[in-house]
């Protein structure tokens, strides 16, 4: 069994097991960060006139349409800042919401706020609970890492759904390199937003039953969308020198935007998964990913981080309610809860999914590349 070691550079550590160092104990996240920011660098080498150039070809397709662009809202400080921005910039933009039934009140009082001052059109797309429940059961019951695999599936779903039935050109997203970039493959199911069968599989083996309305959208329809009907997904922070403090103080200035307390946790069970659910299973404390990006972006010391990684992940009588009220809300007995917890972790690739099938997809358009190039 290999030793501790933890990042020189940033505090990324061995509980990633495919992280690797050179020799002077910088981890393979660090180069990849530097490497990726040398590369935005080159694709994007004045930012002010990507980002103006970008927003003008955005409201050129949106010319004689209700709306411009379509963006998500959880709530959280990337989104909120996203669509705060996108108004700023003149868009007219339907944001949408997808409601999975774990919205903490702080975030449906923060939506609602948000929205009203900026005066935007908000869909909300509210999930079948029943439904919903017995998935989230399912996949606790399958002992897969990926809980959130589900909600970050819905969205993405729903998105695009919304995008190519309203003929709607571009989905304005709050991912961003600055402060997302570091996220280990071994930390999350990394085909999770288009592999239905994925889904489907790990709900048939566990429940046996059959999804009725849950959003999804396959691999296919992923590439119809993006290759036929030109739905592209703009990360919008990428164009802009993106500090997340500053982006925090402006919402909160200007929008009322009130914080949570922690990454996320605008969301009950995103913040019982990440803060309990995941340290205690897998050995995983993800505020190492969300601390080490902001030591690369120069937003945070590694001083201050390593601080911060000693601290609990969040309130511990939090902690305490939310192991009463999430297993309850589930449907779940405490003893049950605890025996899934106890439960051998299993690979999302033990169960039916089409990481096969995507492979020989790419490795055919590879071959295909330099011949489709001539017509």
């Amino acid at each position: 069994m290999s030793s501790y070691q933890i990042c020189s550079k940033c505090i990324m550590d061995t509980s990633d097991v495919d992280i690797h160092f050179d020799k002077d104990g910088i981890c393979n996240h660090c180069h990849l960060f530097d490497a990726v920011m040398k590369k935005l660098k080159q694709d994007i080498p004045n930012k002010k006139n990507a980002l103006e150039q970008l927003i003008q070809k955005i409201k050129e397709e949106g010319k004689d349409k209700e709306y411009d662009c379509i963006a998500g809202v959880s709530g959280g400080v990337d989104s909120s800042y996203v669509i705060y921005k996108l108004k700023e910039l003149g868009l007219r933009t339907l944001v949408v919401h997808m409601d999975n039934g774990w919205n903490s009140e702080l975030a449906v009082k923060n939506i609602e706020n948000i929205v009203s001052k900026l005066g935007y059109d908000l869909y909300t797309n509210v999930l079948d609970w029943e439904e919903f429940k017995s998935l989230q059961v399912a996949y606790l019951k399958a002992s897969v890492l990926d809980l959130e695999a589900l909600s970050d599936h819905a969205i993405y779903a729903t998105l695009y759904q919304q995008a190519s039935k309203r003929n709607i050109k571009y989905i304005i997203s709050g991912t961003n390199f600055a402060t997302e970039a570091i996220l280990p493959r071994s930390w999350n199911y990394n085909h999770k937003l288009s592999d239905t069968k994925n889904i489907k599989g790990i709900y048939k083996a566990l429940l046996s039953k059959k999804i009725r309305s849950f959003p999804t959208i396959s691999f296919f329809r992923h590439l119809f969308l993006t290759y036929v009907k030109k739905i592209k997904n703009i990360s919008l922070l990428d164009y802009l020198d993106y500090d997340k403090e500053k982006a925090k103080s402006i919402i909160i200035n200007e929008l009322g935007w009130k914080d949570y307390g922690g990454k996320h946790h605008e969301s009950i069970i995103t913040r019982f998964y990440q803060g309990y659910i995941l340290p205690e299973k897998f050995k995983i404390d993800k505020r190492r990913a969300h601390l080490s990006n902001l030591i690369l972006a120069g937003q945070l010391s590694r001083e201050k981080a390593l601080e911060e990684i000693k601290k609990p992940t969040y309130d511990p009588l939090m902690i305490q309610q939310d192991l009463e009220y999430v297993p309850k809300k589930l449907g779940l007995s405490k003893e049950e809860f605890e025996g899934i917890m106890k439960l051998p972790i299993k690979s999302h690739l033990d169960y039916p999914n089409n990481l096969y099938r995507k492979k020989m997809i790419f490795k055919i358009g590879k071959m295909l590349k330099p011949i489709l190039k001539w017509f």
